[in-house]
């Protein structure tokens, strides 16, 4: 059978460039000749004195990666194993800190937030069929994750490293107290069966550990913001509850869950499905929403393309698919790549991954896809140096939430306060009147009846106005804790920022603005505590002074820094 190669000429990639230079602009990349089949960046060690672990031996080219240790000068630049250990444990102390206040005034912090998991990880979510596993194997450096064409796993798998292979079901994994996975409990018993732990020897990542989820395929229910114009009115309760049935247990909610803790998150999308899986961009919506720092889009097994116009048509609809959830003019980096995959000749030995791949693609279109390779395996190794920073920009995204949270609900708490303390000023002066006159009654021998009908009307008098007061108080709550006086709270609380048109500020205030409000009405304005000044001045402080410094810390040493490490 004859296949058609993929060959990029300079000239056809220049027209491919400039009809779509944001989509192919991978394919004008020239220069690059692939000399082996495996190649990696460097990793960069936790601890510069511990030993990594020896390189499992194939008798193939798959798992194979050649060490790269180009990225040591940068290793120099960066803090310390010491000062990296002082900067989490900083961080944790502050966090649980401010536990208390988010407790006493059910603040927007989840329990337990402050807890985080023993090592960092990369999270891997994606379609199914998409080579997460695949590329779980490659950066492990043995085959660990079973990998194949249809669905393979429905489990939530942690592998770890640890000095021997050691397989724990979710319930041990859940309730370990150290791993830090605690937290899944909420999602309740059906998601922990389905999760596991693989604890494995001799792999590669022996500072971080690599999460792989469960395959997304579509399902005959609609999903939230996916769903059709004739199913828009549809309670949210109701959407939600169908989306928790699909797998039995929230599987949107599990996803932000490991992607809020995680240093690295990757979303595999495949040539055949290439974003047009409707749980995938849901997903990407509603479950990745924020995280795009951390964040990278890979559209993986780009070497099965033997024309460039299946390219271009599978490329194009990724990004088509895509801006349509991503609310941007500019659609993030996509990395287009590939992985060695070993091929079996007719005598059943191993070939090279390289020749079977050539099959398809020319030597020159594969090295821009091995390289892109090489920059996602880059990304996922820095998870232990990511994890200092992600520690940090948690706690400020923790402070932040809280204080606006605390400024707020004591700006609507006073204002409900000020109302109260009017209608039994009110009261109090009516009983006191009452009293007065009847007081005086008696003092100048005025009949009986004079002064006990003076007593029977400021009862009266009294309870009407403690009932009449009582209702419009509910009213003054009421109207309080709608959406547009809690709006007006944040507009009166935070001035200057409203003035200038803060982003920063209206992203936070609109994260918060829901949880708040529950919470004033669970608690009731007249329960809700009181925040005091102290507690506002210790936030403000933390932001003020302990992040920066933590930052500064953490951050490589350069020509700007202000203080020399």
């Amino acid at each position: 059978m004859i296949v058609s190669r993929l060959i990029i000429r300079p000239a056809a990639a220049a027209r491919l460039v400039q009809s779509n230079n944001k989509c192919y602009r991978q394919l004008a990349h020239r220069g690059f000749l692939l000399k082996s089949s495996g190649r990696c960046s460097s990793t960069w060690n936790w601890a510069n004195n511990k030993q990594q672990s020896p390189t499992p031996k194939t008798n193939t080219d798959e798992f194979s990666v050649t060490p790269n240790n180009s990225q040591d000068s940068d290793n120099d630049c960066n803090p310390s194993p010491s000062v990296q250990q002082s900067i989490l444990n900083q961080c944790s102390e502050l966090h649980s800190s401010i536990m208390p206040l988010n407790s006493s005034i059910q603040g927007p912090l989840a329990k337990n937030s402050d807890k985080g998991t023993s090592l960092p990880f990369v999270f891997l979510v994606g379609n199914h069929s998409s080579g997460k596993s695949s590329f779980i194997n490659y950066v492990l450096g043995r085959p660990v994750q079973t990998a194949g064409v249809a669905p393979t796993d429905d489990c939530f798998t942690v592998i770890a490293p640890g000095p021997k292979d050691v397989d724990q079901d979710g319930p041990a994994l859940v309730g370990d107290p150290d791993i830090g996975f605690e937290g899944l409990r909420q999602f309740g018993p059906t998601l922990i069966h389905h999760t596991q732990l693989k604890v494995r020897n001799g792999i590669r990542n022996q500072d971080f550990m690599i999460i792989d989820s469960p395959g997304m395929i579509d399902s005959p229910v609609n999903y939230g913001g996916m769903v059709s114009n004739n199913s828009r009115d549809r309670s949210s309760s109701n959407s939600t509850s169908s989306a928790i049935m699909d797998r039995g247990y929230d599987f949107q909610g599990v996803v932000r869950w490991m992607a809020e803790r995680a240093d690295v998150v990757l979303l595999f999308f495949d040539p055949d499905k290439p974003g047009t899986t409707g749980e995938t961009l849901n997903i990407l919506l509603h479950s990745l929403g924020g995280m795009d720092h951390k964040l990278l889009i890979v559209l993986n097994k780009a070497d099965q393309f033997k024309k460039i116009h299946d390219f271009a048509r599978a490329y194009g609809s990724l990004c088509w698919n895509l801006s349509k959830v991503i609310p941007r003019k500019d659609l993030p980096r996509i990395f287009t790549m590939c992985l060695p995959v070993a091929a079996t000749s007719s005598d059943g030995e191993a070939k090279s991954a390289t020749s079977s791949t050539t099959e398809a693609l020319d030597q020159r279109a594969l090295a821009d896809l091995h390289q892109t390779r090489d920059d996602v395996l880059a990304e996922v190794m820095k998870a232990p140096k990511r994890r200092i920073d992600n520690v940090i920009t948690n706690l400020h995204d923790s402070v932040h939430l809280l204080l606006m949270h605390a400024v707020v609900a004591e700006d609507v708490r006073s204002r409900y306060s000020k109302r109260q303390w009017e209608n039994r000023i009110q009261e109090l002066s009516s009983v006191v009147l009452g009293a007065g006159v009847a007081g005086l009654g008696i003092h100048f021998d005025v009949p009986v009846q004079f002064t006990g009908g003076v007593v029977a009307a400021t009862v009266i008098g009294v309870g009407g106005m403690h009932w009449f007061n009582s209702s419009k108080l509910k009213d003054v709550e009421e109207q309080l804790l709608s959406v547009e006086e809690l709006s007006a709270s944040f507009q009166r609380t935070h001035p200057q920022e409203v003035s200038e048109a803060n982003e920063f500020y209206s992203a936070i205030w609109a994260r918060i603005r829901d949880p708040l409000r529950m919470s004033l009405w669970r608690t009731g304005l007249s329960d809700f505590p009181a925040v005091k000044k102290s507690d506002v001045a210790k936030l403000q402080s933390i932001l003020d002074d302990e992040i920066p410094r933590l930052r500064r810390l953490a951050s490589p040493s350069h020509h700007g820094s202000k203080h020399d490490r």
